[in-house]
């Protein structure tokens, strides 16, 4: 007794088993355009290039302009960057000169205490200085200290003074870190 059921993508002619050649076209065809269908969806999701997305390049711009307008002088940018366990400071720039161009310091409190972090010291109140901007005076020892929790060795930084200048300053290397994130970039 022929007829036609309907099972699956497919079609059954008889009851016996026999497929027809139509149902396997059918089923591959069917397969073949819902696979392009989900490639198609997907390539939407595609990130953004930042070479080519304009909004990010007027970003990158607005940032090096800024930057272009601080005051010169014998002081120091720092942008706090704080990643648990570790013991480094953050990153340290001359006016002027962009985020590209910092150094990750360990802080050296001989003469001034840090800002904002605890580091071992649980009788003050702490407070999460993550991504604040300071201004910092100071100078490099040119000595090279050693975070055991990173494994990193960075440059020394003797801390004199600072002032925070911008408690929430957006991104630190590049637009597409929003929010800023507590990944580590290496380089000194």
């Amino acid at each position: 007794m022929a007829g036609l059921l309907e099972h699956g993508l497919g079609f059954v002619i008889s009851m016996t088993g026999d497929v027809c050649q139509f149902a396997i076209m059918r089923r591959e065809l069917l397969v073949t355009i819902t696979g392009l269908l989900i490639m198609h969806l997907f390539s939407g999701c595609e990130t953004t290039n930042p070479e080519v997305d304009p909004a990010i390049a007027a970003a990158r711009e607005v940032r090096r302009q800024v930057i272009l307008t601080e005051q010169p002088g014998d002081y120091f940018i720092g942008r706090r960057y704080h990643v648990e366990p570790t013991r480094y400071w953050g990153y340290l720039r001359r006016p002027r000169n962009g985020w590209e161009t910092a150094k990750l310091v360990m802080m050296n409190e001989s003469i001034k205490r840090i800002p904002g972090t605890q580091l071992g010291r649980e009788e003050e109140p702490f407070q999460d200085d993550h991504n604040f901007e300071y201004k910092i005076l100071g100078h490099y020892s040119g000595r090279d200290a050693y975070d055991p929790n990173s494994n990193m060795i960075v440059p020394e930084f003797v801390l004199e003074d600072y002032q925070l200048t911008d408690s929430d300053p957006g991104w630190l290397f590049d637009p597409g870190e929003i929010p800023p994130t507590r990944r580590l970039r290496s380089g000194s």
